[in-house]
């Protein structure tokens, strides 16, 4: 076994505003705040992993997923976070299009969207 195989993860998102930041994530997200650190970081948990809001007041802004949340029904979960006031992203791309806002990649079906922050987020669900 590896040394970091059973090691806890936490993601850890730049935001340029915490409370807007927390709002979103706990509003229409859904998930549980666990709390704060001393750094200044704001912590939920989802799944097995730590999600860590990191104050950044210059912010960062990847041009890439940056956290994915597997889901088991992911038209079912597109449309409970858009009646919580999440907005999907829409594509028409050379192999990228998107469909009620969900694509299908191969094996998995994904959604995107971005969060208060600019930081782009997904949802997906295996098909095999």
């Amino acid at each position: 076994m590896a040394l970091l195989d059973d090691a806890p993860v936490t993601c850890i998102l730049p935001v340029k505003d915490l409370t807007r930041a927390r709002a979103f994530y706990e509003q229409c997200l859904g998930l549980t705040p666990l709390g704060a650190k001393p750094d200044g970081k704001f912590i939920y948990r989802a799944g097995g992993t730590e999600l860590a809001l990191f104050p950044k007041p210059e912010g960062t802004k990847a041009e890439h997923t940056a956290l994915s949340f597997r889901v088991a029904d992911i038209g079912r979960a597109v449309a409970e976070l858009e009646g919580r006031g999440v907005a999907f992203a829409d594509y028409d791309l050379p192999g990228l299009k998107t469909i009620g806002h969900v694509c299908v990649l191969g094996s998995e079906k994904a959604a995107w969207f971005e969060d208060t922050e600019g930081n782009i987020l997904c949802l997906h669900q295996d098909l095999a």
